[in-house]
């Protein structure tokens, strides 16, 4: 199973800020730069993750982002299923036209619990459990930060 590239970006950006150094506000910059990933890419995770309440955020020049209080309990597999935004598993409706096989079709369910059972699977384990101290060194340092772990 292969997750969308916009939770891949999520769920990086989730595990910095579990990790920030005392639970400080980091910028959306800084989570980009720590991420190797293109600002505007983490700009709209970062939406996401706020409308999604896994984030605080505070505006103004000293402002940025923490992990809030939900979003250091979420799991893997709960984010997952909020940030997956496509509907099948499969591309059954594409842009291309609708699959001539889509009646009744049993692939299309088996890969729906498919999906799932691979959300169940990471349902146990919650992101901010995720970032250790020998993988955040370099990435906070990379920015100008030490790592709180």
């Amino acid at each position: 199973m292969k997750i969308n590239a916009f939770a891949d970006v999520s769920l990086r950006a989730m595990m910095v800020l579990a990790a920030a150094p005392d639970g400080g506000l980091l910028t959306t910059q800084s989570i980009a730069d720590a991420v190797g990933t293109p600002y505007n890419h983490v700009s709209k995770a970062m939406a996401k993750l706020r409308e999604l309440g896994m984030i605080d955020v505070e505006r103004g020049r000293r402002g940025g982002a923490r992990i809030s209080r939900a979003g250091r309990v979420a799991t893997v597999g709960q984010l997952l299923r909020q940030l997956d935004t496509r509907l099948d598993p499969a591309d059954c409706v594409a842009p291309g036209g609708t699959c001539p096989l889509i009646n009744e079709c049993l692939l299309r369910s088996a890969l729906a619990r498919a999906r799932e059972a691979f959300y169940r699977e990471l349902d146990d384990i919650v992101v901010a459990s995720l970032p250790t101290t020998r993988q955040m060194t370099p990435v906070f340092q990379s920015i100008g930060l030490r790592p709180a772990l």
